[in-house]
C-alpha cells in the first residue's frame, strides 16, 4: 500500500471513530459466490439497514473499496468501483471488479466495523481456453475402427470433456481423458475416442467448466465409404453383365432374322409347284376289295394272302412342308 493508501486509511479511521459507524444497523444481504471468466467483469451486493455510517469492500482481509455515509467512495484499488443504490431505509453497494485475472480470485467481505461477524463471498477466476479436434474432415472405409483425438489447452481449471456423435452423447467407455499442468499454471488436456463408423457422421468435443454458460465445442466431419468388393465378386459381375448381354443379343437377332424361303407359304401355291398325282380308278379292283374288307370291320376276318396297302398310302397324297426359322 503506497502513503496515498496509507493517508486515506488513516482519514477513514478517524472519521470512524468520530461517527461512531454502525451503530443500530445491520447487514440484511451480504455478497453471494461468483464464478467469472478472465477478462469479464464481476459484481457483488451488499444491502444494510438504516444507520449506517461507513461500508468497507474487502478482498482477503485487505480493504479495496469504502463508502462513507450518504455516499462517498474512497477507493485503494483502481481495478474496483461501486454503484450504490437507496431503497426505503435500506442501502445497497453493488462491487465492481473490472476485466477479472486469476489472481482476483479470492475471499471478498462486506463490513460496517459492527461488533458482529462481517458476510463473505468467493470469486472463482476462470480460464476458457482453446479446443481442437486434431482432423477436421476425415473419410475412412465402412466398419473401419479409427481413434479421433481432441486437445483442450490452456484452460484453469482443466475442462470436462465428453463426446457427442450425430448429436447422441457417447459413452465415456469409448473415451480415454488425460491432463496436465504447464509452466504458466494452466492445465492442458487430450481425449481420444475410439469410433467404427457405419455410414458418415458428424462428431463433436465438448470441454466444460463452470464459468461458461454452455460447453465449448469442436466439431468433425466423417465421410465412410463402402469395402472394395472382392476379385470373386469382380469376376461374377463380369459373367452376369456378358449373360445379360448375350440375351439382349439374341432377342434382337431373333426379332430381325431372316427368312428361310424354301417353302411356300400357302398349300395353294405348292399345289401349282407340285403336279398332283393321279388318283385311282375307281375300277382298280385292288382298292375295292380293301373297301370291302374293311367294311367287315375286324382285322381277323381279312382272308388269307390278302396284301394290304403300306402304311405309306394312309398319308396324305400332298403333304405340307414345315416351316421353320434359321438364325443366322
Amino acid at each position: 500500500m503506497d502513503s496515498l493508501q496509507k493517508c486515506s486509511w488513516m482519514t477513514l479511521g478517524i472519521l470512524v471513530f468520530l461517527t461512531e459507524p454502525g451503530l443500530g444497523s445491520s447487514i440484511i444481504e451480504g455478497p453471494s459466490n461468483l464464478t467469472a471468466l478472465v477478462g469479464m467483469e464481476a459484481h457483488f451486493n451488499c444491502t444494510v439497514s438504516e444507520g449506517w455510517q461507513i461500508l468497507i469492500w474487502l478482498f482477503e482481509g485487505q480493504p479495496v473499496l469504502s463508502v462513507i455515509y450518504p455516499g462517498k467512495v474512497i477507493i485503494t484499488d483502481q481495478s474496483y468501483n461501486q454503484q450504490g443504490y437507496n431503497k426505503s431505509t435500506m442501502f445497497t453497494s453493488e462491487l465492481k471488479i473490472y476485466n477479472v485475472q486469476l489472481n482476483n480470485s479470492g475471499r471478498i467481505e462486506c463490513s460496517i466495523q459492527t461488533m458482529g461477524d462481517s458476510p463473505y463471498a468467493f470469486l472463482s477466476v476462470q480460464v476458457s481456453g482453446s479446443l481442437n479436434i486434431k482432423d477436421h474432415n476425415l473419410t475412412i472405409r465402412e466398419n473401419q475402427t479409427i481413434e479421433i483425438i481432441c486437445e483442450a489447452v490452456g484452460w484453469d481449471p482443466a475442462p470436462h470433456i465428453t463426446w457427442m456423435v450425430n448429436n447422441i452423447s457417447v459413452d465415456n467407455s469409448n473415451y480415454t481423458t488425460n491432463w496436465s499442468q504447464g509452466s504458466n499454471g494452466l492445465y492442458n488436456e487430450e481425449s481420444i475416442l475410439t469410433l467404427t463408423p457405419l455410414a458418415n457422421s458428424t462428431v463433436i468435443c465438448l470441454a466444460a467448466i463452470s464459468a461458461l454458460s454452455k460447453p465449448q465445442s469442436a466439431v468433425m466431419t466423417l465421410v465412410v465409404y463402402p469395402p472394395p468388393k472382392s476379385n470373386y465378386q469382380k469376376e461374377m459381375r463380369k459373367v452376369s453383365m456378358k449373360k445379360n448381354a448375350t440375351d439382349q443379343s439374341l432377342e434382337t437377332r431373333s426379332d430381325n432374322g431372316n427368312e428361310n424361303y424354301g417353302y411356300s407359304p400357302e398349300e395353294q401355291e405348292h399345289t401349282k409347284q407340285i403336279p398332283r398325282l393321279p388318283s385311282f380308278s375307281p375300277v382298280d379292283s385292288s382298292f375295292n376289295g380293301l373297301e370291302q374288307d374293311l367294311e367287315v370291320g375286324s382285322t381277323s376276318e381279312v382272308p388269307y394272302g390278302r396284301v394290304l396297302p403300306s402304311r405309306a398310302a394312309a398319308y396324305p397324297i400332298n403333304p405340307r412342308k414345315i416351316r421353320n426359322v434359321t438364325l443366322v
